[in-house]
């Protein structure tokens, strides 16, 4: 019964971001390390939203004018009562731009969330093993040397990108298809930036046990629903303007409290490459 209405677990997984914020706000020793990310999310977002929400914005915006302009000469020798296509049609305009702009946000929430985990990694990490550590009592680290931590990072990141374009471009193309195309693609896209958002929230844990990408990628899919749940509400926070600037380390910590309620219990410490 708790299954069910837990979705069987995908429910679960969603209130994970709100039990971490709960844990981080009752553990001040944490907060030190939220303060440094989130000025570099701080500084890194305002960058991407002046470098291509604002543009963006004034193109549509633009476009709009434009067309007005076109409705109106197309009208203008129109009955009378057929003017009111011309308010269907400016609706219809303005339901474009909006589904725009929340594109625009998800893909800048996205972006912001690869290039800030990156330049917050040193402080997410050491929030993520502190944290395991008060959930488990213990942390399990499997040390590298730096080079070795730097070449596992890049590809990591180039793996990711690898596994978007194989998915994605197949997904892209489906748009060919009118209507069911079109809604698969959305579907998929979705899912898709919903899975590489979840590796990322999860990978402090995963790879301070130094696991491979494949492995990691079991992880989330062994975690279903309950990651999925977990990597769509997470998705849809750092889609939202500004929030996402303080949410990212929420997430971080979220995560690894995923992982330990997922993972450990099972294996007695950790997973086992």
């Amino acid at each position: 019964m708790k299954n069910i209405l837990s979705g069987f677990g995908f429910l679960t997984g969603a209130t994970y971001p709100l039990r971490a914020l709960k844990l981080l706000l009752n553990n001040r020793s944490l907060w030190p390390y939220l303060i440094i990310p989130i000025l570099v999310n701080f500084t890194l977002g305002v960058i991407l939203y002046i470098a291509f929400l604002l543009p963006i914005w004034g193109l549509m915006q633009d476009l709009m004018v434009e067309i007005t302009a076109w409705l109106d000469q197309l009208i203008i020798n129109l009955p009378s009562w057929l003017g009111l296509l011309d308010y269907v049609i400016l609706a219809f305009g303005w339901l474009i731009k909006i589904i725009f702009t929340l594109i625009l946000f998800l893909v800048i929430g996205f972006v912001l969330v690869q290039f800030g985990s990156i330049l917050g990694a040193p402080w997410y990490g050491k929030l993520s093993e502190e944290l395991e550590k008060i959930k488990t009592g213990k942390v399990e680290i499997i040390e590298v040397n730096i080079l070795v931590d730097i070449w596992r990072a890049i590809l990591f990141e180039l793996k990711k990108l690898l596994l978007m374009l194989i998915m994605g471009i197949p997904l892209l193309l489906l748009n060919l298809i009118p209507t069911f195309g079109n809604l698969i693609s959305a579907i998929g896209g979705i899912s898709l930036t919903a899975m590489i958002v979840c590796l990322d929230f999860l990978d402090a844990p995963l790879e301070r046990r130094r696991l491979r990408f494949r492995q990691k990628l079991s992880f989330v899919w062994r975690g279903f629903p309950t990651t999925a749940g977990f990597s769509l509400v997470c998705l849809a926070l750092i889609s939202i303007p500004f929030l996402n600037l303080l949410i990212i380390p929420v997430c971080v910590a979220s995560g690894t409290l995923l992982f330990c309620d997922q993972a450990l219990p099972t294996t007695n410490g950790g997973i086992k490459n």
